[in-house]
């Protein structure tokens, strides 16, 4: 249990440090982000509202509790960067460009399958104790 939650933490550490690295430029519309959407055709009014949606997605998987909330942020955060890579790819940008997106990728899926494995790993634990009258509470 103890080798779980330390790659669980190391996993959604960097996870969390990517997307907050990625949501504060979003956030301040720097000229990169604006540059890079007017490169895929979105509208640049969408910038800080993604960059704000992506904060909110870390700070919701780093607090303890909240398992439903938590499993939405993780769908969020994955769903910006299924989508980022598509749209890089799709706007004529070379393999480059986009393919370093997909180590991003498997980070969030790193860190949201060790977070079900610990939950797993926390069931059964108390089961095993006799504990299991209540409802169990998030990692």
């Amino acid at each position: 249990m103890k080798k779980t939650k330390i790659a669980y933490w190391v996993l959604t550490g960097l996870f969390a440090f990517v997307m907050t690295g990625s949501a504060i430029p979003n956030i301040m519309v720097n000229p990169m982000s604006v540059q890079g959407f007017h490169e895929m055709g979105y509208p640049t009014y969408l910038i800080p509202f993604l960059g704000w949606a992506k904060l909110l997605g870390v700070i919701a998987i780093l607090v303890p509790g909240f398992p439903r909330i938590k499993e939405w942020a993780y769908a969020g955060l994955m769903f910006d960067l299924i989508g980022a890579t598509y749209s890089v790819a799709n706007s004529g940008k070379t393999l480059g460009n986009w393919a370093p997106i997909l180590i991003f990728v498997a980070l969030g899926f790193g860190s949201y399958f060790l977070y079900h494995k610990r939950l797993q790993e926390k069931a059964n634990g108390y089961a095993a104790s006799g504990k299991a009258q209540g409802k169990l509470t998030a990692v």
